[in-house]
């Protein structure tokens, strides 16, 4: 069995902790069962769905250029098929499908079960995405074309789309008699009340199925093909595209935990603790803060608020306000301040108008890339740990206190024996991320 995760969007409805590069799945907003620290949610399900289904399964995440640092840093050095631009559910799930067929070389008779990677659930998630490809598998009389998962809902919600149950096949398992766009509440409400379940945007089916669904509405089914024009693919969901085309469906019903974190109003709900960073509360009442700055902020007498600071912005907001975040976020144009690179992480602390200051964190045993920069200067002081810095061929060690110039033009790169840590000052008339040469080394 194929599991496919996807991994993509901006997640601008949780600004300023969410952006284009960093998006919702990668804020280390959970404690970690063993209490060790925080993780993120695409760690929560990578981890949960190894855990549960062990050896023996394929994982494969499907996400985006600008995110695939972010994926690196977060879950190592693991399978991904690299969408060149953001296109929509159909297209990614199509080309990770021809990813498995023509680079990992899965059989077509082989399940495929695709989910995103951003909901909040419990074990029993896992154990059911295992069972989904039941009538899938190899040798399984009547299988159908796709399956899908329903979520139980718990309230009238406007913001998912509804699966309506037609005839029981078994423990679980239903017939699909038809789909319904996002309602109004009251709607909701009554379809909850004829049987409902949410559409929670997880499928299975057999890989030359969808194969050949490519084929019919894309014109090829081939890795390289579609890679080639991804950006001319038309930007449609799977649930368009494919579900809502396809006769022979089934079902199967998810009762256990499950919640879309994607507002700040949900995303609260699961946080054990009120505030995360350098807060002080008083005298409030269901709020919560997420300071990711090194200055306190202090919160007196909110009820039903959150709020949010990072070196993108700072958020003030009613919870229930906070789900219409994501127009107001769209108008903020600016440069992307914090950044994780499978080698660290960078931060911008200050922006100067012939300056920028980053502080840049680099894992033990990780590099930069041996670089050049024709428009701007640049000097690294060490605040912690220890390294090697490299300047056209030259090495040196670099420790605590050291600081290294690095005048434009000149080859370098710094390396980390431990975790190391720089504050980094570019300096020129026109500094831009575009002014950057990478050298083999």
């Amino acid at each position: 069995m194929q599991f496919v995760l996807l991994s993509g969007g901006s997640g601008k409805r949780l600004w300023p902790l969410s952006n284009d590069v960093r998006s919702k799945q990668f804020i280390k907003i959970f404690d970690k069962a063993d209490g060790t620290g925080r993780e993120s949610m695409i760690q929560r399900i990578y981890d949960g769905l190894k855990r549960s289904c062990g050896r023996g399964v394929g994982i494969t995440i499907s996400t985006s250029r600008t995110q695939v640092s972010s994926v690196r840093s977060q879950l190592g050095d693991v399978d991904m098929c690299v969408e060149p631009c953001r296109r929509d559910t159909f297209p990614a799930i199509a080309l990770a499908s021809a990813y498995l067929a023509d680079v990992k070389h899965v059989a077509e008779d082989e399940p495929v079960v695709v989910f995103p990677v951003d909901p909040y659930v419990d074990e029993s998630y896992f154990e059911a995405l295992g069972s989904l490809a039941a009538p899938l598998e190899p040798g399984a009389s009547g299988a159908p074309q796709l399956v899908l998962m329903g979520i139980k809902p718990t309230y009238p919600s406007a913001k998912y789309g509804y699966i309506m149950p037609k005839v029981k096949l078994g423990e679980g398992y239903f017939t699909v008699d038809s789909f319904k766009e996002k309602p109004d509440e009251g709607t909701a409400a009554t379809y909850i009340e004829q049987g409902a379940l949410w559409n929670g945007g997880v499928f299975a089916f057999r890989l030359g199925w969808l194969l050949d669904v490519a084929r019919r509405e894309l014109g090829s089914a081939r890795y390289e093909e579609l890679l080639t024009r991804y950006d001319e693919l038309p930007k449609i969901s799977f649930d368009y595209a494919v579900v809502e085309k396809t006769k022979d469906i089934q079902m199967m019903m998810y009762s256990g935990t499950w919640k879309d974190l994607g507002s700040w109003n949900t995303l609260t709900e699961a946080m054990t603790e009120p505030s995360i960073g350098k807060a002080i509360m008083q005298g409030c009442e269901r709020t919560h803060v997420v300071n990711e700055l090194d200055i306190p902020v202090i919160a007196m007498g909110l009820e039903d608020t959150v709020v949010a600071a990072s070196p993108e912005g700072v958020l003030v907001a009613d919870k229930h306000q906070s789900s219409f975040l994501k127009p107001l976020a769209e108008r903020i144009h600016q440069e992307i301040m914090v950044q994780e690179k499978s080698w660290g992480s960078y931060r911008v602390i200050d922006v100067g108008a012939e300056s920028l200051t980053v502080r840049v964190t680099l894992l033990a045993g990780h590099a930069m890339s041996y670089h050049s920069h024709e428009r701007r200067d640049e000097a690294w002081t060490i605040i912690e740990g220890e390294g090697t810095a490299e300047i056209d061929g030259v090495s040196r060690d670099a420790g605590v206190g050291d600081t290294i110039r690095l005048p434009v033009g000149s080859r370098h790169r710094l390396t980390a024996k431990t975790r190391l840590v720089a504050i980094e000052v570019q300096t020129g008339r026109d500094i831009d991320v575009d002014d950057k040469t990478v050298w083999a080394r």
